[in-house]
Parts: C-alpha cells; structure tokens; sequence
C-alpha cells in the first residue's frame, strides 16, 4: 500500500461522532486541515457513526484530485434499518455503540463473501466514489477468528482477484488474531490498534517480523493508548482501552513523559513518530475530532526527535531495544 512520504494517516471514527457530536461544518474542516497538512491516507468504516463517517468523509474526498489519496473501509459488519415497531420511535433512540447518532440502523455481523460485496457496494454508495484503495476485514478478534479467516478472508482475496479493490487486509486490536490471518492468507496490509506504541510493544514477538518476511504493510493506530499518551501531563483520570488506566501504567507513561521533556520533546510527539520506528510500519493513523486536533498531530509528527532520546528510552528500560 505505497504512501510515499505521506506516513500520517487521519482515522474518520471522529466525524461520525465518535463520543460526541460534531457538525457538518466541523467535520469538513477536519478532513480539509487533514488534506492541507499534507495527509493522503484516509480510513473509515460503516461502524463509524452508522454510515455518518463514509458519507461525510466522501463529501470532502470526491472533491480532491481521485490519484493523489489513499482510502479505505471495512467489511464485517452490515447496516441495517431499523424497522421494527418493536424499537418504538427510532428518532429518539440513541446508538449504543459509542456514537452520538440516531439509532436508525443496526449493525449485523457478516463475514460471508455476500455479505461483504453488500458492504462494500453500500459503502461506495455512501462514500459517492468509484472504488476503495483497501478493504478492511474489521475486528475478528471480536465476531469471530475462525469465521474470519474461513469466510472473510477468501472472500477479500476474490474481490481484489475481481479488480473491485486494490488491496486486501485486517484490522484488529489483537496482535496474535492479526498474526494468524497475517498466515492465513496473502494479505497486502494489517491494522494494528495499540499493540505496538511507546507503551507497550506485543506486536514485536510474532506480528511485526512475519509482516516483513511476508511483505505485508502495517497500519499503526491506536498509538495514544487511548489518549494515555495524548498529553505531556498525564491526567490521574486517564485512559487506556477505553477504561480508567491502573496505576502501574499511569506511572510508565508519566516516566515515559519525563524521560521526553529530558529531551525537549513532548509526549504526543515521541508517541505519533515511535509507532513508525518498525520497518514493518507504513503508515501511523490518527483520529481528531477537532480541526485543531488535526492540525496539533500534523504538527506533533513534524517535530524534529533526537535520536538521543530513543536511545535514553532504551537505556531507562522503558523501550526495548
């Protein structure tokens, strides 16, 4: 998945209302300060606000020149409308699933190769483009490896066979699930969600080395842990996976802040350029849910980093070499 010089990636889940709404005029300057920053890699996925991020993402995408961009969505998880009177007034319900969106689709779980080319089709629909650069088998740590890697994964092979899309991968949060499609077929890309960060580096034991003996590129997100390591002062209330961090990892990633300032460096910035450090590692992507936010992690991936400091993080322990 070649991204030239453009290694920093803009995650969607924020324009489709990932944990609080954002206007249509905020998330067109998002995609927009994105673009302008230099950004040509772009990732959504239905999931992402019930459709809201593919519509609002093509909105800004389909007026920039088609060859200069990279995007990609996901596969996995269908939309479907919400119907039944049984759910009572649909326009007052809520999504369950983190987003702050009207519950008028529900998401279904499909991994068959009809379901995907659905998916697929109504993401293009949504999007309003002609094709997706790579399509995402989304999370089957989550719905289901085995189904994954007996359905999904043949299925994804024979659209890319079928021209429908440039390349194939999967996107998870756990390293041994996406080791074990890495195996299972012949992938152009992974999507790695905070397995291999400042913080913590399980991606190391078996993923990142098979992806570069089998030539498969890595996406990195999730590279803030959560927002652990999105700041220099690390807040007591904190989070890593989505929960109160324990302490033991408050304590690592406020070390891991000292040992920066040492350096002159900020937090966020060792964080966004340390989860492009692996070979393996094409591409690092983040979300904002702001233009600002946007417009700070360009800035964070631009800061100069003196090699010196990876090698106190090294020598503090607190990295492995």
């Amino acid at each position: 998945m070649p991204l030239g010089e453009h290694r920093l990636g803009y995650g969607a889940a924020g324009i489709g209302n990932l944990y609080r709404a954002v206007d249509d005029a905020e998330a067109a300057a998002i995609v927009e300060t994105a673009w302008s920053g230099g950004v040509r890699y772009f990732d959504t996925a239905p999931h992402y606000g019930l459709g809201l991020s593919e519509r609002r993402l093509g909105a800004v995408l389909r007026t920039k020149p088609r060859r200069e961009f990279t995007i990609s969505t996901k596969v996995g998880r269908l939309l479907e409308p919400v119907d039944n009177p049984a759910f009572g007034n649909v326009g007052h319900r809520r999504d369950d699933e983190g987003f702050d969106v009207p519950a008028d689709y529900r998401r279904v779980w499909d991994y068959s190769e009809a379901g995907l080319r659905r998916s697929l089709e109504s993401s293009l629909e949504r999007l309003a483009l002609d094709y997706v650069d790579v399509l995402y088998l989304h999370d089957p740590d989550v719905f289901g490896l085995d189904r994954g890697i007996a359905e999904g994964l043949p299925a994804l092979q024979k659209l890319r066979a079928e021209g429908l899309v440039k390349a194939i991968g999967v996107g998870a949060n756990s390293a041994e699930a996406l080791l074990a499609c890495v195996q299972a077929a012949e992938l152009d890309v992974v999507m790695l969600a905070g397995r291999y960060t400042l913080l913590e580096q399980p991606a190391l034991r078996g993923l990142l080395p098979a992806c570069v003996q089998r030539g498969v590129s890595v996406v990195n997100v999730g590279v803030f842990n959560s927002g652990l390591l999105a700041r220099q002062v690390v807040p007591q209330n904190a989070h890593y996976n989505y929960e109160p961090a324990p302490a033991e990892l408050l304590a690592k990633a406020r070390a891991l802040a000292a040992c920066c300032a040492d350096y002159g460096v900020e937090l966020p910035a060792a964080a966004l350029q340390f989860g492009l450090r692996h070979p393996a590692v094409e591409a690092v992507a983040v979300g904002a849910g702001t233009a600002l936010q946007m417009q700070q992690n360009i800035d964070q991936m631009n800061v100069a980093i003196p090699e010196e400091l990876w090698a106190a993080l090294i020598e503090r322990d607190l990295v492995p070499a």
